[in-house]
């Protein structure tokens, strides 16, 4: 098995991003759908909304459950925020599941996770999404990452290309292993992941490890410290999807999403101090690095 690469801005010039004449417009630069948030997690899809156009996606629609849908769309009103009825555990309810696979069919890219509250409910959502077979990037993360296991035969049916974005645990929920066995070998646990599921897997951490269901691998040396704070991975699951919404492959969104993340989370430290910067100050960053 080959050793990693580092992913560093050199090698990022093998996976330039999309290029649109003079920038193109909103639509040319994609729709991303962002599922996520909760009573309880409204940050969550915040975060990851926003994280998406800052990333360069031309247009954002997040669903979300209904108690926080106008609150979301005053925060955010670059957004178009989908309602969704709930349960009373605060789960998203089944009876929005077709018109959500409908505003699906309308993406370019589809992030789901962030938020949103584990459950049954969810789980008959994840079925009708990957029963639904879009050729579209789907971006995996947070509650739906424990819910995977099971679904390895469908994730690897998605045609097109999926993310999975796991921290050590959710990885070994994934897995189904001790949480030990993947901080022991991250690498290992993501290539696993990448060749189990088919997909893009990142094993977050202090050095973050990517791999390719084709054997490719990469080591990034991580942003500090201070990127493991509340909210920080629903920056990083916005800006892999906002990428992959403007037309990267999931491999290059992937690597690109890392890089800003870390990268945005180095400035931080410098301008403000190793910890205490806050997930919502990463954001504002993605746009200079992606431009330097």
């Amino acid at each position: 098995m080959n050793a990693p690469e580092m992913l560093d801005r050199d090698l990022l010039r093998r996976f330039p991003l999309p290029h649109h004449p003079d920038d193109g417009d909103k639509e040319e630069r994609g729709r991303i759908l962002v599922i996520a948030g909760s009573r309880e997690l409204a940050g969550a899809a915040y975060l990851a909304g926003i994280a998406g156009l800052r990333a360069g996606a031309g247009k954002l629609q997040i669903a979300t459950a209904a108690s926080i849908a106008v609150q979301l769309g005053i925060a955010i009103p670059e957004a178009r925020v989908i309602g969704m009825e709930e349960t009373e555990e605060g789960c998203l309810a089944l009876s929005g599941i077709d018109a959500l696979l409908g505003w699906a069919e309308g993406a370019q890219a589809i992030m789901i996770g962030c938020g949103l509250q584990h459950g049954p409910p969810l789980d008959a959502l994840l079925d009708a999404l990957l029963a639904a077979g879009l050729d579209r990037p789907l971006i995996l993360d947070a509650a739906v990452l424990g819910s995977l296991a099971p679904r390895a035969t469908a994730l690897r049916a998605w045609p097109g290309g999926a993310i999975v974005l796991p921290h050590a645990r959710e990885m070994a929920r994934l897995l189904e292993c001790a949480p030990e066995e993947v901080e022991a070998d991250p690498l290992a646990a993501a290539r696993t992941a990448a060749e189990r599921f088919d997909v893009v897997a990142l094993v977050k951490g202090q050095f973050s490890h990517v791999a390719h269901p084709d054997g490719r691998a990469f080591r990034f040396r991580g942003g500090g410290v201070g990127l493991a704070t509340s909210g920080s991975g629903d920056t990083l699951a916005g800006i892999v999807g906002g990428l992959a919404a403007r037309g990267a492959d999931p491999l290059t969104a992937a690597l690109w999403g890392v890089y800003l993340h870390g990268e945005a989370g180095r400035v931080l430290a410098n301008e403000v101090g190793r910890i205490g910067f806050l997930a919502r100050e990463l954001l504002d960053q993605v746009p200079k690095l992606l431009e330097s």
